[in-house]
């Protein structure tokens, strides 16, 4: 049966039943160039729309398929923050008009780049900012005049649910608007319409979503263009929300499912960039992008650093709140690049910085293995570091970085070593499907401090080192037995060995000859001591 959803119009005062349709995620297969840092708007001599012009040929061979753009509206904020060493203002946040002759260029230079953006195959998704703008200014300097219930602070409790704002305040709120407000809704969706029809907008950004409802982005993209990308900003960790709520005890990823469940948008995936901020490589398994069930994975938009998180060429090194140690950035870039979800590349990393002619053979290296947002992955957590096979459409990948994956796997060929051997990645011809084996070792009598396992020629056996064999379980007198998920129709060669817990070199192996098997044609095999 399929899902009902309740989606409910607060200032329309409708509700209506629907089935669940599927996520606004592209068809899966982008690779997103952020076109912009927070240093873009303050660009010299050329402005920023005339270097992304000029660039356009180039982003469109390098493999990018979309292009997130910054805001396009005028800004005239300035702040400098001496203490944490930070500046900005005019990057479009603080807002104040939807004129398009901002800081970044001319409203004739914003359609030359998305012109040639387009001709080079680039689609333009540009960053939308709905929650707040700069209130500072002179009223007539405002298309938003100020009345009733427009701004958060105009919503004087107690108000009905359905006139006050929908989410989390900006900073003191006093310069966020009311989301809920029909004015604010229905000129905001005016504008995103505008966008789409004059300036070249193929999907939408939306920043700082946990300031309104993800219903309200369902509505909006509803009309933008239902079947448009979309992809949310939602940035708050389980333990800033209220005690009494839901989500205070959940994961990042529940918490992002939930507002990707309700706003039918792709969201950016911070379950991850919190791990590869705070985890272990072997950790980064637990992002969204890399959820068992395919219908988290699609919704991931993956990214390493952005615009608010790393570091920006120009003055101060831009916000960098929270940027990925450099050590590991090459890394991190292998990682979202050749694994599901819809990886982002930050333009500093890609143009500025040196990075650009790894980030091209990844992006090559998934484009040929027909890598898409959920595709499978599966992650071998016998070996250190991080080891993980991805199943594309044309192709099935092998990545094993900074691990101890020592040997050359059976069925793959050699497509990358970089970053002094910390990035390694093969390939097959082909990408079949999976399927599960039960491996029993029959006539199995370890003695104390010994374990039985299994090891062979693939790599999910370790590759016949038994210091990665995968571990058995006791099922039986004597018989311990243990799943393995590979592809199917492959030659495998197989033992069983009982080994040391405390030094992996000390093994006895089965006899020969080899176990042998087809994976797909049984759903068991059977070696004996």
């Amino acid at each position: 049966m399929k899902r009902l959803t309740l989606l409910c119009a607060a200032w329309l005062l409708t509700c209506v039943v629907l089935a669940a349709p599927g996520v606004r995620n592209g068809g899966g297969e982008d690779v997103i160039l952020q076109g912009f840092h927070w240093n873009s708007s303050r660009t010299t001599p050329q402005t920023w729309y005339e270097i992304l012009k000029q660039m356009a040929p180039t982003i469109g061979r390098d493999g990018f398929t979309k292009i997130w753009l910054p805001p396009a509206w005028v800004d005239k904020s300035s702040w400098v923050d001496a203490n944490s060493g930070t500046s900005g203002g005019g990057e479009g946040y603080f807002w104040h008009d939807f004129d398009k002759n901002s800081n970044y260029g001319s409203e004739p230079q914003l359609k030359q780049a998305v012109d040639a953006l387009s001709s080079a195959g680039v689609q333009a998704v540009y960053d939308v900012v709905p929650n707040h703008m700069n209130d500072n200014l002179p009223g007539t300097q405002v298309r938003f005049l100020r009345r009733l219930k427009l701004w958060r602070t105009d919503c004087i409790s107690p108000t009905p649910a359905s006139s006050c704002d929908e989410g989390d305040p900006f900073d003191s709120g006093k310069a966020d608007l009311n989301t809920s407000s029909p004015e604010v809704s229905s000129r905001m969706m005016q504008e995103f319409r505008n966008l789409r029809d004059n300036y070249g907008a193929k999907g939408l950004r939306f920043d700082f979503v946990r300031g309104y409802a993800p219903e309200r982005v369902n509505l909006w993209m509803k009309d933008f263009g239902d079947q448009a990308f979309c992809v949310g900003e939602l940035w708050k960790s389980p333990g800033e929300f209220p005690a009494s709520d839901w989500r205070n005890k959940a994961s990042w990823q529940d918490i992002l499912k939930d507002w990707s469940d309700r706003s039918r948008c792709a969201v950016f995936d911070f379950a991850l960039k919190e791990r590869l901020q705070n985890g272990s490589l072997a950790e980064w398994r637990h992002g969204l992008s890399s959820n068992p069930d395919p219908a988290w994975r699609q919704i991931a938009v993956t990214f390493v650093d952005n615009h608010d998180t790393g570091y920006s060429p120009g003055q101060y090194g831009g916000q960098h709140h929270w940027p990925v140690p450099e050590d590991k950035r090459n890394i991190a870039y292998a990682y979202i690049l050749l694994s599901p979800g819809i990886p982002t590349v930050y333009w500093p990393d890609m143009y500025d910085w040196g990075r650009g002619d790894l980030i091209r053979t990844l992006i090559k290296l998934r484009k040929d293995a027909g890598i898409r947002a959920d595709s499978p992955i599966r992650f071998q957590s016998h070996y250190s570091g991080l080891v993980a096979t991805i199943n594309g459409s044309r192709q099935r990948l092998l990545i094993a970085l900074d691990a101890n994956l020592s040997m050359i796997p059976e069925g793959f060929t050699q497509a990358l070593f970089a970053d002094a051997e910390r990035i390694r990645a093969w390939q097959t011809r082909s990408a079949p499907e999976d399927t599960t084996t039960t491996l029993h070792c029959d006539n199995a009598n370890p003695g104390n401090g010994q374990a039985v396992y299994a090891v062979g020629s693939p790599v999910e056996l370790g590759a016949w080192d038994p210091a990665h064999a995968i571990s058995l379980r006791p099922t039986a007198p004597h018989r311990w037995s243990g799943a393995v998920v590979w592809p199917t129709q492959q030659a495998i060669k197989w033992k069983c060995v009982i080994r040391s817990l405390s030094n992996v070199n000390q093994a006895y192996w089965q006899k020969d000859p080899d176990n042998s098997l087809i994976t797909g044609a049984g759903t068991e095999a059977v070696g004996s001591f």
